[in-house]
């Protein structure tokens, strides 16, 4: 038994086991013994090479509609595969990053100031800038850690943490600081035109990820990044109901747009070789 490559992702590892399959080549699937990565194997070892050229043109592009074929035409329905849980917390824990943390950590600091105080106080001096206030450059970010109840901290902290932390995890602090900057500066400004500077929250960023994961995890399979889609559908109704005030409390609809919006502006120009890529085919 020959040890292929190690893929994290399941479903890319069993798109390559099925178009191997239909070049008369059986691959074996197995989970790592840390259950992180699943193994492919080769018995037959006079196909090593064979294999080895294939598996550097299946990484160049697994969105290829060739491996997609293939799994409907010679995928198992029974195939043995463990589909990690992203939403148990030892898993969160291990996706954890330093910004990741910062993040909880300064909301938190954040929240606790709001409920021991005056949501009034706290953004006097953290609210997004207006009048004289425009020198104060940390105010152009300073909205997104403020929140004012524990489920709007809760819920925009879970999945700052789902999100974040795979960005951080698989690319880079750099990269997670860059989206969380910009997104909380153009979420901020979209929603400071409807409410002034009478909101708060992470949601606007959040949002950015959302659309940013999902479509580099759609693309780029092989960075290890992506979204059941079922959240971002989710995602989508849930701003659709906040439009039309469905819900019976104030949503920040602006902020969530922008943040849509930039995070998918942001995931299409990380992405554009892969797009430029099919478009040459």
């Amino acid at each position: 038994m020959i040890h292929i490559i190690s893929f994290e992702n399941p479903r890319m590892a069993q798109a390559f086991v099925d178009y191997m399959a239909g070049q008369n080549i059986q691959l074996q699937l197995h989970p790592s013994n840390d259950q992180q990565h699943y193994e492919l194997w080769l018995a037959d070892e006079q196909h090593t090479e064979q294999v080895r050229q294939e598996l550097e043109t299946f990484l160049r592009n697994p969105n290829d509609p060739r491996y997609l074929e293939a799994s409907w035409q010679t995928g198992r329905t029974d195939a043995q595969l463990q589909y990690r849980n992203y939403l148990t917390f030892s898993y969160l824990k291990q996706q954890s990053g330093p910004l990741t943390i910062a993040v909880i950590l300064l909301s938190i600091a954040v929240y606790l100031w709001v409920t021991l105080t005056d949501p009034r106080v706290v953004l006097y001096y953290l609210g997004w800038p207006i009048g004289d206030q425009q020198s104060e450059l940390w105010r152009w970010i300073s909205p997104a850690f403020v929140h004012f109840s524990i489920s709007h901290i809760g819920f925009n902290l879970a999945l700052w943490w789902f999100l974040a932390g795979q960005v951080e995890k698989k690319m880079g602090t750099g990269k997670l600081f860059t989206i969380l900057l910009v997104s909380a500066l153009f979420s901020n400004w979209g929603q400071s035109l409807f409410s002034e500077n009478n909101f708060g929250g992470l949601s606007g960023v959040v949002y950015a990820l959302v659309s940013y994961v999902w479509l580099t995890g759609e693309r780029r399979p092989e960075i290890g990044i992506g979204i059941p889609r079922g959240l971002m559908v989710f995602s989508i109704i849930w701003l659709f109901f906040g439009y039309f005030d469905l819900l019976g409390m104030d949503i920040a609809n602006a902020a969530h747009t922008s943040g849509l919006i930039i995070g998918l502006l942001m995931g299409i120009w990380d992405n554009r070789l892969s797009f430029k890529h099919q478009g040459s085919k």
